[in-house]
């Protein structure tokens, strides 16, 4: 038998308002499908199994009457509706990586406030280097942050010879990162935490960078599928290496 459910409780499960709930019971969107002898409503299973789909179109950017008429279509089965949504969100997913990862370029150095023109970054940062292309983004998420305005102040006196410098630098202490990996030397150890500091250095000409920061840079390399890629593709497996190596760095701090 479904287990029944009261409004307070799927708002909860959910993560939901009551008001919304009442909100969609009002306009037909997911309407439960019992009421308590008191005249409460009442949820069941296939009710919150509704909701959580709706929750999950309108997450993708779906009106409230698209997704009714999404879900209300008798040549579409809940199966169906699970393969679209896997689709759909993969595919934010995805962008979401992309968005994030050149964000984290932007404030770790290849930033917004660089005073170059797209052709003078292309020139200086590769074919690949996104440019603006995400400037409202980051600008959005890291605007009222104090490193986001260390990195203005200080990108924007910054010549092109000065980031052809900049890019030079931390290419060599990405060689030497693989080369340490190569040779076997430990995280933690003295070679190792010097490239640590390193690291640390180059992130800090944009913005003040302590260890803790420098450890969430290093969880982002790892766990992003486009910084994972930069790296590994300087040495297979130097991704997880730079993290690990951070890691003991600051755990020594």
């Amino acid at each position: 038998m479904s287990e029944k459910h009261t409004v307070g409780v799927v708002a909860r499960l959910v993560g939901v308002s009551v008001r919304t709930l009442h909100h969609y019971d009002e306009i037909g969107l997911v309407t439960p499908s019992d009421r308590t002898p008191g005249g409460y409503r009442s949820y069941s299973d296939a009710d919150v199994e509704r909701l959580h789909r709706v929750l999950t179109y309108r997450e993708l950017g779906f009106p409230l009457e698209e997704i009714a008429a999404l879900l209300d279509d008798p040549d579409v089965d809940a199966l169906a509706h699970l393969r679209r949504q896997h689709a759909l969100l993969s595919e934010r997913i995805d962008r979401l990586h992309e968005m994030a990862a050149a964000v984290e370029k932007m404030m770790e150095a290849k930033s917004m406030g660089i005073q170059l023109t797209p052709e003078e970054q292309n020139d200086i940062f590769g074919d690949n280097w996104p440019g603006e292309e995400y400037a409202a983004e980051a600008e959005e998420r890291w605007g009222d942050t104090d490193a986001w305005k260390q990195s203005q102040q200080r990108t924007a006196k910054m010549s092109k010879d000065d980031w052809k410098r900049i890019k030079s630098e931390g290419d060599a202490v990405e060689a030497a990162l693989a080369q340490a990996m190569t040779d076997g030397v430990e995280p933690g150890s003295d070679r190792a935490n010097a490239l640590a500091e390193q690291h640390r250095a180059g992130i800090e000409r944009f913005y003040d960078c302590d260890h803790a920061m420098q450890v969430n840079l290093a969880e982002m390399y790892l766990a992003d599928d486009r910084f994972r890629r930069h790296y590994d593709d300087v040495a297979p497996g130097l991704a997880q290496y730079v993290r690990d190596v951070i890691v003991a760095n600051a755990e020594k701090q």
